[in-house]
């Protein structure tokens, strides 16, 4: 192919007349728009002239509309800043850990005195249950104590045969389980930590389990990250102290941080997200008037953020770099539980209770959802706009009658004068627009109001401005 430049190809007359009638359309429909009314205010005088009370009841929905609207558009702007802002809140994950125990030896049956065999092919062991509930409100506090407490007395001990995620109850058919959050929803990893002082082998600290990612293709978690409780057993016959670490699970750009201490000082919080950081250590700058006073991108450092910013003078585009030293990653949450395999406690055993304070979506974001997402939004908004058309047309038209009924009213009072006043005035408006009026603009230009001028003079009307600008554009100009 040539490297040259290409020749345009001549449009055939079939093309040149479909671009001609394509500029013919749009330049007719620009006359139309421009011819379109809008104006929907009663023109004044109505009420004057008309039957009834329907001028002023008019203006003053007209009034009630535009109030209205004004309050529709500023709650729906809330509504989408509250989606858009993706809000949080916390709730408390109230999480028991408890063991039980199998074949003990104060489990098994006593030794026959006569036997001489004092072997058994039974080893002890312990199982581990970590169970978690998000709590809704304080109401629900003694109903989920009162649930966890008779599920685990309803527990047997085939329901924790193995180190895999206890399986969520069924349900009937007929029953749908409302959408909730479970105890692998907040966590993306779970670790056990043994007393390696009391361990006898490597498995006593083998316990992990991580949150498998999810696939792009499924809108739903793998069963193997969505479980309200977990269960491990190993084998023990002594009592053994275990740490429980939760590793939370943030997803960016909410991802939590914890926040050094000298960072923490100035925005009184441990720890937080981005957004949030920075917003606190923006509102000190303003609290304390550290703000450079010509240039208000630039900040001076007082004693606290001297610490974070390392310089006597910070810039404010920076601030995501000044607080990028002092983030560090959440550490986990750590339960410590100590495994009872003796008989005193199972006579009566008590679970360990931990609340953790998680993040949640607000409720409410899903309930506005909808409201900003409606397909009927746009067609209501059609069908308002064709309504007002409508009504801009019938003002026009009232406008025009209201002229009309002005013009025979006068005519009607006094014929004589009102045809003199009028031919007068159609006279030296024609006189104006053609350009042929005389200095004083007319027949009648010789009064006392031609002759006077300031501001509320006849030469400050739009008439005479016009007339000026058509006398000066007829005179050549002078070169």
């Amino acid at each position: 192919m040539s490297s040259g430049p290409h020749h345009s190809v001549p449009l055939t007359q079939a093309q040149i007349a479909q671009q001609q009638q394509a500029q013919a359309h749009a330049s007719d429909l620009a006359k139309r728009r421009s011819r379109k009314p809008t104006d929907k205010s009663m023109p004044d005088g109505v009420e004057d002239c008309s039957i009834g009370d329907g001028a002023q009841r008019y203006k003053e929905l007209r009034d009630f509309e535009r109030r209205l609207d004004a309050t529709m558009t500023r709650k729906r702007l809330d509504i989408v800043d509250s989606v858009g802002r993706n809000a949080k809140r916390y709730k408390t994950l109230r999480i028991w850990i408890s063991n039980t125990v199998e074949d003990q030896a104060w489990q098994t049956n006593p030794l026959d005195p006569d036997n001489f065999n004092f072997t058994s092919n039974l080893e002890s062991s312990y199982r581990v249950k970590i169970e978690g509930r998000l709590l809704d409100d304080e109401d629900d506090v003694d109903k989920v104590d009162d649930e966890a407490k008779s599920a685990a007395d309803a527990d047997d001990a085939d329901k924790m045969d193995t180190d895999a995620p206890a399986r969520p109850k069924a349900t009937p058919a007929s029953a749908k389980p409302a959408q909730r959050y479970r105890l692998s929803h907040f966590f993306k990893a779970l670790t056990v930590d043994f007393d390696r002082s009391r361990g006898r082998t490597g498995a006593d600290v083998s316990v992990e389990w991580k949150k498998p990612d999810r696939t792009p293709a499924s809108s739903t978690l793998p069963a193997a990250a969505d479980f309200d409780e977990l269960t491990f057993k190993r084998n023990g016959d002594e009592n053994m102290n275990v740490t429980v670490n939760l590793y939370r699970d943030e997803i960016p750009p909410n991802d939590r941080f914890e926040i050094s201490p000298d960072l923490a000082e100035i925005v009184d919080m441990h720890e937080g997200s981005r957004p949030e950081i920075l917003m606190g250590l923006w509102e000190y700058i303003k609290l304390m008037n550290l703000q450079e006073d010509v240039e208000k991108r630039n900040f001076r450092c007082d004693e606290l953020l001297r610490k974070v910013v390392g310089a006597e003078t910070g810039h404010l585009p920076f601030l995501q770099d000044y607080i990028q030293g002092h983030l560090r990653p959440l550490p986990p949450v750590k339960m410590p539980y100590t495994i009872r395999v003796d008989e005193e406690f199972h006579r009566d055993p008590q679970p360990t209770v931990y609340d953790v304070r998680v993040m949640v979506d607000d409720p409410l974001r899903a309930k506005l959802f909808p409201f900003i997402h409606n397909p009927q939004y746009a067609a209501m908004l059609k069908e308002v706009a064709g309504l007002d058309d409508q009504l801009a047309v019938l003002v026009q038209a009232i406008a025009a009658s209201k002229a009309k009924q002005t013009f025979l009213t006068s005519m009607a009072a006094d014929p004589a004068n009102f045809v003199r006043q009028w031919l007068s005035s159609q006279t030296r408006d024609l006189e104006v627009i053609m350009g042929e009026a005389t200095r004083g603009g007319g027949e009648d230009a010789t009064g006392d109001e031609w002759r006077s001028g300031g501001k509320d003079s006849v030469w400050a009307t739009q008439n005479a401005r016009e007339s000026v600008n058509s006398i000066l554009a007829r005179i050549p100009a002078h070169r």
